[in-house]
C-alpha cells in the first residue's frame, strides 16, 4: 500500500464548506466575541482601564468559563510551562500595582479589566484554537468583522452621517459611534494586516485571491477614518511583513501600493483634501501642533511625573484620572469635542494619556511595564521564531503583534474594540506557544 505524507494545512488551503461550518461551530464561543463587536455600544469610550459592559465583553466571559469547564473536564495540563509564564506574566505587576496603591478598592476593576484583556481571553483563545484550519478560521472572522464595520464607515463618509470632523459629519466609525473614534479604524486595521499575511503567505489560489480583494476593500475605510496612529500603525506593520515575505517582493509591493494610492487620493478624490491634510498634520506634531496632539503630550507629560512620584509600583490601577490634573499643565484641554454618528456634541473627558506604555508605567510602575512589555515581547520573539514552520501563521500573527505593539505608542486600553484586542492576543499566542502549532506531519494511506 503506497503511502503520501503532506505536510499540515495551512491557510492557503480552502477547507470545503462542511470542515468550515463544523469548525465554526466549535470555535463558537471565539468567534461570537468577534461578531458581537457589530452590535452598537451604548457608552463612551473611557481610556485606561475602563470601557467594560458590552455584550462582547459578557461573550469574552463565557469564553473563559466554557474553556475553564473543558480543561476541568479533560483533567489534562491546559497549557505548557513556557505558555502560563509568558500570559501569566502581567498577573504579577498587575496585583503589585493594586496592593500597593493607595486606593486598593478603586483599583480593583482594573485588575479585571487587565486580567481579562491580557490573560484570561488570550489563554481561552490559545486553547480553543486546535490547529492552523481554527487560526484560519478565526482569523478570517477578523477580516469579516472588519469588512462589516468598514461597509459601514464608508456610508458614513459618503452619506454625511459619520462622527464629526472639521464641522463635517463625514469621520467612518463604523458601530462604535463618536465616542470611540479609534474603535473602527483598530478593527479595520486588524482585518487589513491580517489579509496582507494571508496574501504573503499563501500560494496562488483562492485564499490568496480572497485576500488580495480584502485589501483594496480594506484600505478605503482606513484612510476614511482619519486616525494618524492606526495609518502608522498599519503602514509600518505591514511594511514589516512585507519584509519577512522578501525585500524583493517587499519592494514590488511597495511600488504596487503608491500607484493605488496615487489612483484613489489623486484620481478618484478619495478623501484627498482632508486626508492630504490629516497626512501632513503628522510632520507637524513638534513644530505647530493641534490641540489634540497637544493634550496628548501634555497627558504623556503627567503620566511620567506619576511614575517619577511612585518609579517602582506607580500610583495604582485607575488612578491616572485621580492624579492627572496634579500633574498636568494648563495646557491639557477640559476634554476633546464629539459629536456626529447619532449622537450630540458632547466634551469626552480625558482620562488617560493615550500611550499604553506610559499609562502602564504612571499606574503600575516599572516593575508593571516590565511584566507587560515582556510578555508582549516574549510572544512577538517566539511568532517569529516559528515563521518558517508557516508563513501565513507567522505572518499574520506577527504583523498583529507589531500593529498592537506600535498602537500602543498612540493609544492604550479602553472602549468597545478593547476585547477584540484580547482576542488578537490569543490569536498571535497560539501560533507562539502552542506545542502543536507548527502542524504535525499527516500520513495518508492511498
Amino acid at each position: 500500500m503506497a503511502t503520501a505524507v503532506t505536510t499540515a494545512p495551512g491557510l492557503a488551503e480552502v477547507p470545503d464548506v462542511r470542515d468550515w461550518a463544523r469548525r465554526a461551530g466549535a470555535l463558537s464561543p471565539v468567534l461570537a466575541v468577534i461578531g458581537l463587536l457589530l452590535v452598537p455600544g451604548s457608552g463612551g469610550a473611557q481610556g485606561g482601564t475602563g470601557g467594560t459592559g458590552t455584550v462582547a465583553d459578557a461573550a469574552s466571559g463565557l469564553l473563559v468559563l466554557i474553556c475553564l469547564v473543558r480543561i476541568l473536564r479533560g483533567g489534562t495540563r491546559p497549557l505548557t510551562r513556557t505558555a502560563a509564564v509568558v500570559l501569566g506574566l502581567p498577573v504579577f505587576g498587575v496585583c503589585l500595582a493594586a496592593i500597593t496603591s493607595n486606593d486598593p478598592a478603586s483599583s480593583l476593576p482594573g485588575v479585571a479589566r487587565y486580567l481579562q484583556v491580557f490573560v484570561l481571553v488570550p489563554a481561552a483563545v490559545l486553547l480553543m484554537i486546535r490547529d492552523r484550519r481554527d487560526f484560519a478560521v478565526v482569523a478570517w472572522g477578523l477580516v469579516g468583522l472588519a469588512l462589516l464595520q468598514g461597509a459601514v464607515g464608508v456610508t458614513q463618509y459618503l452619506t454625511g452621517t459619520g462622527a464629526s470632523y472639521q464641522g463635517e459629519d463625514i469621520r467612518a466609525v463604523g458601530t462604535f459611534g463618536a465616542t470611540d473614534v479609534m474603535g473602527m479604524a483598530t478593527v479595520v486595521a486588524y482585518g487589513l494586516v491580517t489579509v496582507v499575511g494571508l496574501a504573503l503567505g499563501s500560494g496562488p489560489g483562492r485564499a490568496r485571491t480572497a485576500a488580495l480583494v480584502c485589501v483594496g476593500l480594506l484600505v478605503v475605510p482606513l484612510v476614511l477614518s482619519f486616525s494618524r496612529g492606526a495609518w502608522i500603525a498599519t503602514v509600518l506593520a505591514c511594511g514589516i511583513q512585507l519584509l519577512l515575505g522578501g525585500v524583493r517582493r517587499a519592494a514590488r509591493v511597495a511600488l504596487a501600493v503608491g500607484a493605488l494610492a496615487v489612483v484613489l487620493v489623486g484620481g478618484f478624490g478619495v478623501g484627498s483634501t482632508m486626508v492630504e491634510e490629516r497626512v501632513t498634520s503628522i510632520t507637524r506634531v513638534t513644530a505647530a501642533p493641534d490641540q489634540s496632539v497637544t493634550d496628548r503630550y501634555t497627558m504623556w507629560a503627567a503620566a511620567g511625573r506619576m511614575w517619577r512620584s511612585e518609579p517602582l509600583t506607580g500610583v495604582g490601577l485607575k488612578g491616572f484620572p485621580q492624579y492627572r490634573d496634579s500633574n498636568a499643565s494648563v495646557a491639557l484641554s477640559s476634554g476633546s469635542d464629539t459629536a456626529g454618528a447619532g449622537a450630540g456634541f458632547r466634551k469626552q473627558p480625558l482620562l488617560s494619556p493615550h500611550n499604553m506604555y506610559l499609562l502602564v508605567l504612571g499606574e503600575q510602575g516599572l516593575i508593571g511595564l516590565l511584566a507587560l512589555a515582556g510578555s508582549w515581547l516574549a510572544l512577538l520573539v517566539a511568532a517569529l521564531r516559528r515563521r518558517r514552520a508557516g508563513a501565513d501563521c507567522a505572518l499574520v500573527a506577527s504583523g498583529l503583534l507589531a500593529w498592537q505593539l506600535i498602537d500602543f505608542f498612540y493609544a492604550d486600553i479602553g472602549g468597545p474594540s478593547t476585547v477584540l484586542m484580547s482576542v488578537v492576543f490569543g490569536l498571535a499566542a497560539w501560533w507562539a506557544l502552542a506545542p502543536d502549532a507548527e502542524g504535525p506531519v499527516e500520513v495518508r494511506g492511498a
